[in-house]
């Protein structure tokens, strides 16, 4: 039996998928890391870190494995996306990484505009310019931190580095170079015309490959501390939104993804990068081979449950917390929920906002809010559904991935809601899934991500719309979506209030 590794490589750990070539994950390994938050706003990590856990779980995955390490054809990873990686010219780190849910960068976002302009942005990226994104990190650097700037040779995305620590090779692939805010969507090329107009000397962006493209091999230093073959190929790896989608067989038109963890997500493939969104979602290259997938943003998705039960009923466990919430009638007798406890992402790039229980009275109790909370999250992403379908799509079938899809009542209310019919996966692995597909393609095992996905990936269930709900909450999300624009102003008074 030959395998394949993905290497998921998160904010909070890195997960590490051993997967054969019946598409079955023999083992898993998974290794944290701290972050690093000096400020308010700020979040770093030690990329140093990123490699040494990585090579720490490698490691014990091979002790575990029974079989010849030569039989472990291919490697390959999922990344979290827009961190920033500076390096000298030895490829030495110059700093630690700043990540994707750093704040710190609003002055250069609004620099951005000002030198580039936001339709010009668009035109080029198809992304806003957001505090997330690379461009900003980078400007902020070498706006603060100019010693460190001058010796920047180049700078990559954490995947990419750890990618090289492994093989010794230096590469980014298009998925993640789409969320740097430096790199051409349309025509897959760094764009010189943002280097210069922001100073920037675009000999820093590092060369560009393919996903499923091989980089190299393990090199001797780490096949000895891992127990892995030198003749293991290692491949570019993907974005991890783009490995999710791979990882859930979104690589055909139709075909939409709802992963509802921290934050949510909906994702849907695109066949061309020629649609304008005006930057409400985010267009991206996907990891599959020259197609690209939109994406709308929930900042605070499974978060706003979290941030319930932690406040409000920190010793109920989460089954128990929504264990009677299917005894509530639709609509929590009432009650709606927005989920801008962090601000909001998509469609509203809104730092100000903040969340709202909007109709409370005395007779609403806690599976009335719990009911609420879960219908806003749902809500909020279907703003990102509604504005695929008012852009042409047809949305009809939604993988639903993440604590959403836990709970088979909020399946039915994603189907509900959404109304599409909703898929779960008889196995969950997403990212690293995705990132163990890439390197089964990449090493010839499939001849396309599709017949991959058809071999790898089973469904178990599927959820259908019930009609009547549907009717009801295309009312109520009528009155949702008025939350955001009556309360917006309020938000901005509330400012000076909040420490």
């Amino acid at each position: 039996m030959k395998y394949v590794i993905g290497v998921d490589l998160g904010t909070s750990a890195v997960k590490i998928l051993l997967v054969n070539q019946l598409g079955e994950v023999v083992q898993e390994v998974s290794k944290s890391y701290p972050l690093i938050q000096e400020k308010v706003g700020y979040s770093e990590q030690d990329p140093n870190i990123w490699v040494e856990q990585t090579v720490a779980g490698l490691s014990e995955l091979l002790a575990n494995f029974k079989g010849n390490p030569e039989d472990i054809e291919g490697l390959s990873f999922s990344g979290q996306m827009h961190g920033l990686v500076l390096l000298d010219e030895n490829k030495e780190v110059l700093r630690n990484a700043i990540l994707w849910n750093d704040t710190r960068t609003t002055k250069e976002c609004a620099l951005i505009y000002e030198k580039v302009g936001k339709d010009r942005l668009l035109e080029i990226t198809k992304n806003p310019a957001l505090e997330g994104f690379t461009l900003p990190k980078i400007l902020w650097v070498k706006n603060n931190e100019s010693k460190i700037f001058e010796q920047a040779r180049t700078f990559v995305l954490p995947k990419d580095y750890v990618r090289y620590r492994l093989t010794g090779e230096l590469h980014m692939e298009y998925s993640d170079a789409a969320g740097t805010l430096l790199f051409n969507v349309s025509e897959k090329t760094w764009s010189k015309e943002i280097c210069h107009i922001l100073g920037i000397n675009p000999e820093i962006c590092p060369p560009l490959v393919e996903s499923y493209e091989q980089v190299g091999n393990i090199t001797a230093e780490i096949a000895a501390k891992t127990g892995l073959s030198t003749k293991t190929k290692v491949f570019a790896g993907g974005a991890d939104n783009a490995c999710a989608a791979i990882g859930s067989g979104i690589l055909e038109d139709g075909k939409t993804l709802a992963s509802i963890g921290t934050s949510g997500v909906v994702l849907s493939y695109e066949a061309n990068g020629d649609k304008n969104f005006d930057g409400k979602v985010h267009y991206f290259n996907h990891a599959a081979p020259e197609v690209f997938y939109t994406m709308g943003v929930t900042l605070a998705a499974g978060h706003s449950l979290s941030w319930f039960k932690d406040t409000f009923t920190k010793d109920l466990s989460f089954e128990a917390l929504l264990a009677d919430v299917h005894k509530v009638p639709l609509g929590a007798n009432g009650l709606i929920f927005t989920p801008y406890i962090v601000g909001e992402r998509s469609p509203h790039v809104d730092a100000n906002i903040r969340g709202s229980f909007i109709g409370m009275d005395a007779s609403h109790e806690r599976t009335h809010f719990v009911r609420a909370v879960m219908e806003g999250i749902t809500f909020s992403l279907n703003e990102s559904v509604e504005i695929f379908r008012e852009n042409g799509k047809e949305i009809n079938t939604i993988v639903s991935v993440g604590g959403g899809a836990k709970n088979e009542f909020w399946l039915q209310m994603q189907a509900d809601i959404f109304n599409a019919n909703i898929v779960k996966m008889k196995s969950e692995q997403g990212l690293g899934m995705g990132a163990a597909m890439l390197a089964a393609y990449g090493c010839g095992w499939f001849n396309s991500l599709k017949e991959c996905a058809d071999e790898f990936l089973k469904e178990d269930k599927i959820y259908t719309p019930i009609q009547e709900n549907v009717e009801r909450y295309k009312g109520l999300f009528s009155i949702y979506i008025e939350v955001y624009r009556n309360t917006k102003e309020l938000n901005e008074q509330l400012m000076e209030y909040r420490y």
